[in-house]
């Protein structure tokens, strides 16, 4: 199953004998067969862009994989990576940004030839201030979508990385439009309402239930 974000809305595909079985509530969705036609999707895309009735969209077919691989033809591809950090002491708090109104975890896009892992330190130091930072296991991968300066359709994949640290002060950067850099406990930051992406929610909530 793959899970992408547009709009602030989700969209799934997923095989067609799996429906049923990962959306047994679906009040305020919509969920419909892919057609096969890959400029169908483009009606779906364009919707979800706009505001939208929806709780979430789920596309289904015989093959989510190949689906999947039409969407993305749709877009440009933008690999990134970031850090959903801990604090490394016995009070379990993890590393939150605030940029441009919405809270957020580090991130930023891979640079030309980098590794994965390696983008994912650089960026949470630099946006962070962190100097000390030890890499932990990968959490997930996310997808999103947005509309670049020249109107293009961008779809980023960002792969999430745990970490820890024992820093206690921070530098936002502030290029980066980042003015706030803070430890909460997860279930704090979980139990209000704020202004934060979904996937930034899907990462912690993976984290927090990974046995």
């Amino acid at each position: 199953m793959y899970k992408i974000y547009i709009n602030s809305t989700p969209l799934f595909i997923v095989n067609s004998k799996y429906v049923k079985k990962l959306f047994p509530i679906t009040k305020g969705a919509l969920i419909a067969r892919y057609s096969g036609k890959p400029k169908s999707l483009l009606n779906y895309i364009d919707s979800l862009e706009k505001p939208n009735k929806f709780t979430f969209v789920v596309l289904h077919c015989n093959n989510s994989k190949a689906c999947f691989q039409e969407f993305k033809a749709v877009f440009k591809v933008i690999e990134a990576a970031g850090g959903l950090v801990f604090k490394k002491t016995k009070e379990k708090k993890i590393l939150m940004i605030h940029r441009q109104g919405f809270y957020d975890l580090p991130k930023g896009k891979i640079d030309k030839g980098e590794q994965t892992k390696a983008a994912a330190i650089r960026e949470v130091k630099e946006e962070t201030g962190i100097k000390e930072l030890k890499l932990g296991k990968k959490i997930t991968k996310t997808y999103h979508t947005y509309r670049d300066h020249k109107n293009r359709r961008i779809l980023k994949k960002t792969h999430w990385y745990r970490m820890t640290t024992k820093q206690e002060k921070f530098i936002p950067q502030l290029e980066e439009n980042i003015d706030l850099v803070f430890w909460i406990k997860p279930e704090k930051f979980l139990s209000v309402q704020r202004k934060v992406y979904g996937n930034i929610l899907d990462v912690i909530r993976t984290e927090l239930t990974r046995k």
